[in-house]
């Protein structure tokens, strides 16, 4: 069995994560709400890993975008996370200074990605999962069935749907399905707003 090395994070990484990501994105909207600089010496800050940053407004996405593997170090894989989250989430209009002042950003650093080989190894709650076939690929954190009150087959299926493949694709033998594990943190969470 490989073993995943997984970066855990401290409340004071966490917080400075969550103020770097709320600065970056007041910075785009020209909003001087965070003044000086955020010190980033740790040397977790150094570590490349995946991280995705959400977006919502009163409990509803208003954008999520991320890395799934690491390909900057966390610092900077949540600058431009945030800031694509806010301004580039192709599902969504940018960011607008009215709305900057409601917003909830929640963070997601992601373990490494590891194949699938039984359904029954995923965990509702723990996995996040990729599924891909071809050019088609799908990705859900793990927080995401939990939000939604889904078990393991129901993911699958809404796994399916976001990358565009029928319902029970995750059943068919050409598919591929890999899983990661998160740390998930957010501003309520962490009584920041």
């Amino acid at each position: 069995m490989r073993v995943i090395h997984m970066i855990e994070l401290n409340k004071d990484q966490q917080i400075k994560l969550l103020k770097l990501a709320r600065k970056t994105i007041a910075d785009k909207l020209g909003i001087a709400e965070i003044p000086g600089e955020l010190s980033f010496e740790d040397d977790v800050f150094k570590e490349k890993c995946g991280a995705f940053v959400t977006i919502h407004i009163k409990g509803d996405l208003r954008g999520c975008i991320g890395y799934i593997e690491g390909v900057k170090s966390i610092p900077e894989t949540v600058k431009d996370m945030a800031s694509a989250s806010a301004f580039s989430d192709p599902r969504f209009s940018s960011l607008t200074p009215d709305e900057y002042k409601k917003i909830d950003i929640e963070i997601s650093i992601l373990s490494p990605v590891e194949k699938v080989n039984d359904i029954n190894e995923i965990v509702v709650g723990r996995d996040g999962l990729i599924i891909s076939r071809g050019f088609s690929r799908g990705l859900l954190l793990p927080q995401v069935p939990v939000e939604q009150g889904w078990d393991r087959e129901t993911f699958l299926s809404h796994l399916c749907y976001k990358a565009g493949l029928p319902a029970d694709s995750w059943s068919k033998p050409d598919i591929v399905i890999e899983k990661f594990s998160a740390q998930v943190f957010s501003e309520n969470e962490l009584f920041l707003k």
